[in-house]
């Protein structure tokens, strides 16, 4: 190094330590955020849930699964550990195909759920039945119609609370005898039906179609499938048949009474409620729970009901009970779950399901009680109405095999 050069000292670099006070204070200020996270996840329980097995169920569902499909039904079964996957079908569909490899099967009424618990019987692997609730089988349409067939006699404004009403009885006897050409005691050719425009006074609908209530696809459907035992039970003199060439005879008569089908359960549901609905089909056979759940939404919405979409209560009438069939231990853990666990089943009276106990005509208590706060009318029904009886398990298959031209189903249990 040169001797002139100065020498220069390399720079330090120091470093400041905070305080405790600092400290203290950063850190009083950083915590309160996971700390109230923590808490929230404790107040609703899903701390655990990431530690928890959480189960799949594999289910085959029909209508039903608007219940499992619910967000908050979802979250209410994460939360006891299960998850709900599911393969949509029809009811009838269901029972005729292959369902190995699943957990629970849940059609919308009992002849379907008959069928594969007798299969099963059969191979010797019995299941768990299930009821978590139950829900009417009704005619959905929209005032103007249900109006003019109320000037017809042929149906009967139920009484309600405030407002115009929502419900009517539908006399069975006489709509049917609309299809078959006869009104007000006068017969015409039984193959000339009435149409909608015949019957309306005053041009509230101005339809020419005919006077028809318009089901799913009767092959795979438990509500088509049922209105065809309401028919058969009406036109065979409020009773069913009693063997199989009485049920051939009738299905064949009733036939063209049922031969607007085509869509999954589902889907008339939706058709009904649709802006268009009202000019596709003017009566639908939908469940009770479908209609109800949409007044609840709209209600909550938009603060009052559709007053324009109305029920038609079937003078005759039969009580639909879903059952969920349990095939597995995992399966029949679910049931017990949905049957019996409060927030649940509070949460099926919320989706427009009637209690499991409720199987009178009268909506159960709490549904009452729940829709009377939202200021939506509740359905009552006609106490003397008849209560109608299907023909035995062998006898329906028969008739739907029939009117609905079924094809052949194979690879069944």
């Amino acid at each position: 190094m040169p001797a002139n050069r100065p020498t220069t000292e390399e720079p330090r670099l120091s470093v400041t330590r905070p305080t405790r006070r600092r400290l203290r204070g950063a850190l009083a200020s950083a915590l309160p955020v996971p700390v109230i996270g923590l808490a929230l996840l404790v107040a609703s329980g899903n701390l655990l849930l990431p530690l928890r097995q959480v189960v799949t169920i594999e289910a085959k569902m029909a209508s039903k699964r608007d219940f499992f499909q619910d967000p908050v039904v979802e979250r209410l079964l994460m939360k006891h550990g299960f998850r709900v996957h599911i393969t949509n079908m029809g009811s009838r569909e269901i029972a005729k195909q292959d369902y190995e490899g699943y957990d629970v099967v849940f059609p919308s009424g009992q002849p379907a759920a008959d069928l594969i618990s007798r299969q099963r019987a059969r191979a010797n692997r019995p299941v768990l039945l299930y009821r978590p609730f139950v829900s009417p089988l009704v005619l959905a349409s929209y005032r103007d119609y249900a109006e003019v067939l109320a000037a017809e006699g042929v149906a009967e404004r139920l009484p309600g609370t405030g407002g115009r009403t929502m419900y009517y009885t539908l006399r069975m006897r006489e709509f049917l005898d609309l299809a078959h050409g006869k009104r007000k005691g006068a017969q015409r050719d039984p193959d000339n039906g009435y149409r909608w425009d015949e019957i309306d006074r005053h041009d509230r609908v101005r339809n020419g179609n005919k006077i028809l209530a318009q089901t799913s696809d009767i092959c795979e459907s438990n509500s088509a499938g049922t209105y065809l035992g309401l028919v058969a039970f009406v036109e065979h003199g409020n009773d069913a048949p009693d063997n199989e060439a009485e049920a051939e005879q009738l299905a064949r008569k009733i036939k063209p009474l049922l031969v607007e089908q085509g869509l999954p359960s589902s889907e008339r549901a939706e058709t009904y409620l649709s802006p268009d609905g009202q000019s596709i089909a003017p009566i639908s056979v939908i469940y009770e729970h479908q209609f109800l759940a949409h007044q609840i939404r709209r209600e909550a919405e938009k603060g009052t009901t559709d007053e324009e979409r109305v029920l038609l209560y079937p003078s005759t009438r039969f009580v639909t009970e879903p059952q969920l069939v349990a095939l597995t231990g995992d399966g029949a853990r679910l049931g017990e779950l949905v049957s019996e666990d409060p927030e649940l089943q509070r949460r099926a009276m919320e989706l427009g399901f009637r209690a499991r106990n409720a199987t009178s005509g009268a909506a159960g208590d709490e549904l009452t009680r729940f829709l009377t706060e939202r200021r939506i009318p509740v359905p009552t029904t006609s106490s003397d109405d008849t209560r109608a009886v299907l023909p035995s398990l062998p006898l329906l298959e028969k008739m739907i095999e029939i009117v609905g031209d079924c094809p052949d189903r194979t690879g069944s249990p």
